[in-house]
C-alpha cells in the first residue's frame, strides 16, 4: 500500500483533505486509476456501484478533460432513497441529480467492443439518482485536474438511488426532464441528453472501458453523469430530484463530525 493511497483513504473516511503532487501519481490514466484501486483496497468494502463523470461538456471543460471517467463507489458509501448521507465539510460537497442503470447479466472482458444492443440486452432497470460528489484534495475539485480526481475516487462521496424501473427502455431518455429542489426551492432543472447525449450511452461506454479491464457484473448499478449541474450543498439540506414518471430520489445531508 502507498503512502499516497493510505492517506487519501483517511481523508475519504475521516474527513481530511491531502496535498498531491501529479509526479506522486504519474503521467497518465493508468496510474491514477491503479492508485484509485489501491484506496479502495485499502477501504476494504465491496462494490456493486459505480460513478461515471466528465460525461458534460461543462464537465469535461472543468476537468480539461475529453472523455468521461469512472469509479467503483465502496458499498458504505451508497444508499437507497430516502437517505441521510454524512458529509465532511473540509470536502466541500456538491450535488449532481443522474440517471443510474442497473445491469442483470455479466459484460465480462473481451477483445471487440461492446454494442448498444448487447449493453442493453444486459440492463434490466434504470432508477432516478443522486451523486454526492466532493474532494478530498487540498487544492479541491476544480484546481485538482482529470489525473488526481481520478486517483480520488472521481470525487465521490456517495450514491443515493431511487426506486428501480424495469421497462426501462419506453423512456425517452435524451429529453426527459427532472428537476432539483433544495429545501423546496428550486435549484435546477435538466435533462437526459447533457449526458452524453443520452444516459445509455454512458452505460456503453463504460462497457467498453472494463471491456479492457475486468468487466461489469450482474446487479452492478452505474450512475451516469450530471444532468442537473453541479449544485451547492450545507449541511442540513433536504434535497429532491424529480424525474416525473421515472420517480423521484431524496437526500437528507447531516454533519460527519463529531
Amino acid at each position: 500500500m502507498s503512502d499516497l493511497a493510505e492517506r487519501l483513504c483517511r481523508a475519504r473516511l475521516d474527513g481530511g483533505t491531502v496535498a498531491v503532487e501529479p509526479a506522486a501519481i504519474g503521467e497518465n490514466l493508468d496510474a491514477a486509476y491503479a492508485l484509485q484501486q489501491e484506496v479502495l483496497w485499502h477501504i476494504g468494502d465491496p462494490s456493486d456501484s459505480w460513478k461515471v463523470g466528465s460525461t458534460s461538456a461543462e464537465a469535461q471543460a472543468a476537468l480539461g478533460t475529453t472523455e468521461p471517467g469512472a469509479a467503483r463507489v465502496p458499498a458504505r458509501f451508497c444508499f437507497t432513497s430516502p437517505a441521510n448521507v454524512e458529509i465532511f465539510t473540509a470536502h466541500n460537497a456538491k450535488l449532481e441529480a443522474e440517471f443510474a442503470f442497473r445491469l442483470c447479466r455479466d459484460l465480462p472482458p473481451r477483445d471487440d467492443d461492446y454494442t448498444a444492443n448487447e449493453v442493453a440486452a444486459a440492463t434490466d432497470g434504470i432508477a432516478p439518482s443522486l451523486e454526492i460528489v466532493g474532494s478530498r484534495l487540498s487544492n479541491g475539485l476544480a484546481g485538482a485536474g482529470r489525473i488526481a480526481v481520478t486517483a480520488d475516487g472521481g470525487a465521490n462521496i456517495a450514491l443515493v438511488t431511487g426506486d428501480f424501473i424495469t421497462d426501462w427502455q419506453r423512456f425517452d431518455l435524451p429529453s426527459h426532464q427532472l428537476t432539483v429542489t433544495i429545501n423546496g426551492d428550486l435549484c435546477a432543472s435538466g435533462e437526459g441528453r447533457r449526458a452524453l447525449g443520452n444516459p445509455f450511452n454512458v452505460m456503453v461506454w463504460l462497457a467498453n472501458f472494463q471491456r479492457q479491464r475486468d468487466g461489469l457484473r450482474a446487479g452492478e448499478v452505474v450512475t451516469t453523469g450530471t444532468c442537473s449541474g453541479l449544485l451547492e450543498l450545507n449541511v442540513g439540506d433536504v434535497v429532491v430530484a424529480d424525474y416525473g414518471t421515472l420517480g423521484a430520489v431524496q437526500t437528507t445531508l447531516s454533519c460527519a463530525e463529531g
